[in-house]
This record gives structure tokens, sequence and C-alpha cells, in this order.
């Protein structure tokens, strides 16, 4: 016995290890190109060629921040977070609404909307851009920021309502019970019980949802035109023309467009570890 059990510690041992180092080096490959782009975007213009990639600036130059800063990119900030604030809102409302009825009451169409729902999530995305680009056309919203979101959402509802769908299902059905008991109505129901309950799901879909939409690119590209509608992924490829023999400049814009979502991931991740285990437990 106690041999087995040293063979077990052993093991247990080994395997521990491995997956130290496995996870050591996932770090390191996560965390380099994020180091490169920081310590470069201190550094002069030709201070990158004369030194290593990886060596560190000779002084901390905000210069570059400056000049990016009061080169628009706090328009094209301001943006991006319009987008996403007002896309983050439909999305999530529209799928709570959607995926209460789909997990909690039963009709005779709830498996066919549930199905097609599902199939939605397999159509690529960039196929539709000639007809979205179309359709805003003749809505007359071209150039806007009202144009990004519309597709924003859209694109995002299916697997918002997928994931929400199987979240409520999870939900005891005694708690609704014991609410109707003392007279409470469906929509009071929704607001008040449902979706306190479901703020883990939430959060998690805000956090997925939010990382693609801040990230987006063809559609800000093709659906808008002027300066001042423009989002932060066009902010990158703006300035890329605008410096292209200036390195450390673009490494500037990189890591003020990046900043925000890390500093997300950092302060949320326990909201998005915490909806994610959530659902795991309770499909």
């Amino acid at each position: 016995m106690k041999q087995n059990h040293k063979k077990l510690n052993g093991k247990s041992l080994l395997c521990w290890a491995g997956a130290s180092v496995f996870a050591a080096a996932a770090v390191i490959v996560s965390i380099l190109p994020f180091i490169f782009m920081v310590l470069n975007s201190f550094k002069s213009k030709f201070e990158m060629l004369t030194k290593g990639v990886f060596s560190l600036p000779a002084s901390l130059n905000f210069k570059n921040y400056q000049e990016v800063l009061w080169g628009g990119f706090i328009g094209y900030f301001g943006n991006s977070g319009i987008v996403l604030i007002l896309s983050l809102f439909l999305i999530l409302f529209i799928a709570a609404c959607a995926a209460y009825p789909l997990s909690r009451f039963r009709f005779r169409l709830s498996g066919a909307i549930y199905g097609l729902i599902v199939a939605c999530m397999a159509i690529p995305i960039h196929i539709t851009l000639i007809p979205v680009f179309q359709m805003v056309k003749k809505a007359g919203i071209y150039d806007s920021l009202l144009a990004l979101i519309g597709p924003d959402v859209a694109f995002a509802l299916p697997i918002s309502v997928f994931i929400l769908t199987n979240f409520m299902k999870g939900i005891p059905a005694e708690i609704e019970e014991s609410a109707e008991i003392d007279g409470c109505s469906k929509y009071r129901m929704f607001f008040q019980i449902i979706l306190p309950l479901t703020k883990p799901g939430l959060s998690t879909l805000a956090i997925y949802n939010g990382v693609n939409i801040w990230n987006e690119f063809s559609f800000s590209y093709t659906l808008t035109q002027s300066v001042k509608n423009r989002t932060l992924p066009l902010a990158v490829w703006d300035f890329q023309g605008q410096y292209a023999m200036n390195t450390p400049m673009i490494m500037a814009v990189l890591t003020l467009t990046v900043l925000p979502m890390i500093l997300l991931f950092i302060f949320a991740q326990d909201k998005l570890i915490k909806g994610m285990t959530s659902g795991a437990v309770k499909g």
C-alpha cells in the first residue's frame, strides 16, 4: 500500500511539474508580443533599428503617445466606445428576452426557432458584407455609427441566445413556482428574478462580445468612410499608412488600442470564470 501510495504521489508530482512547465511556456508565448510592443513604443524612430528589438529604451519617450493622442486617436476611441456600449446593451437585452421563453416555456415552434438560431451561428460573417452594405445604403445610414451597431448586434445574437438559453435552463423551476404562488407576473419574474440570477452568464457574454466588437474591422472598413465615424481598428490602419516608416509610433497606437481590453480582463476575469463554470455545472 505504501509503495502504491508513493507511486501515486510520484505520478501526481510529475503531472503537476509537466502542467506547470506547459503553463509557464503558454504565459511566455502570450506575453512576449505585448512586452515587445510596449518596449518599442517608448523608443525613438531609429532606436529600434540600431538596437535589439527586445532591448530597453534609452529613456521613456512619451512623444509617440502624445503625437498619437493629438493625431485624432481620441476620436477613434470615442467612436469605438459608443458602438461597444450601445451594441452590448442591445445584444444582452434582446438575447435575454429571447432566451427566457425558449428556456422556460414549451410551445409548438420553440424547437424550430431554437434550431434556426443555432443554425445562424454557422453563417460566415464576411459573406454578408455586400448584402449588409446594400441594406445600409438603402436605409440611408451609410458612414455612421448606427451602421456599425446593426451588424454587431445581429451576428452576436445567435451565440448569445444559445448560451443564455442553456444557462437559464439550469435555473431551478421551483424559484418561479414560488414566485407564481406569491402572485408574481411573468414580466416581473423575468426582470426581478431571472435576470439577476443570469448575471454571471450576462457578464461572460459582455466580455466575449465586447472583445469581438472592439476588434471588429471588416464592417467598420466597409460601412464607414469619413474619419469622424471610424473606430479603433481603423485607427491602426490609418496610422499605419501615416507612420509607415515610424515603427515605434505604430507600437504606441497598438498599445493604446489593446490596453482597454487587457484592463477589462484583469478586473473582470473573476466574472468571466464564474459565468463559464456556472454554465458548465448547470448545463
